[in-house]
């Protein structure tokens, strides 16, 4: 049986070769914080990390994964919540709907392990998910945020949250 190294754990899976990778995580390994969107690779929502780099799992064929890459999922990215982008995405309350957030989140992670400082243009080039509800400006906020290590207002975004307060 054929197995794939995800989030530093070997899992066996039985699938036909050109099932995409998306499917083997949610569908076998359980693992459903990847999301499905658009089934081309254009929104982003399937994003996950194949040996660091950002890679959108829903038209991978399963097959074409060397069973020693390393595959990181959402949920292997921080099981606690205590990565910086998703610090950061929590701090600017970038979801609203969230579907498409955990690839967003991937996508970001992978590019402050690549540029530890992006540029506007850098956050541009690397983040070319698509959002639905628009959140476009709190995800650039919040990568910022990481990056810097900072509060909101260091990334030039005032938040307004529920309770009164501000970030």
């Amino acid at each position: 049986m054929p197995s794939l190294n995800v989030n530093g754990s070997v899992r066996q899976y039985d699938a036909e070769p050109d099932t995409p990778l998306l499917w083997v995580l949610r569908e076998q390994l359980r693992l459903t914080g990847t999301k499905y969107g658009c089934g081309i690779a254009q929104c982003g929502a399937c994003t996950v990390h194949i040996d660091g780099a950002p890679t959108r799992s829903c038209v991978l064929p399963v097959s074409s994964v060397a069973p020693a890459a390393k595959i990181v999922t959402i949920e292997g990215l921080s099981p606690d919540g205590s990565h910086p982008v998703q610090k950061a995405w929590v701090a600017l309350d970038v979801p609203q709907c969230g579907f498409c957030q955990s690839g967003m989140i991937m996508a970001a992670a992978a590019l402050l392990k690549e540029k530890p400082k992006p540029t506007d243009a850098d956050i541009d080039a690397a983040i070319t998910n698509i959002c639905r509800c628009g959140t476009y400006n709190r995800v650039r906020a919040a990568v910022k945020v990481a990056a810097q290590g900072g509060a909101a207002k260091a990334a030039g975004l005032a938040i307004q949250h529920a309770d009164g307060s501000t970030s």
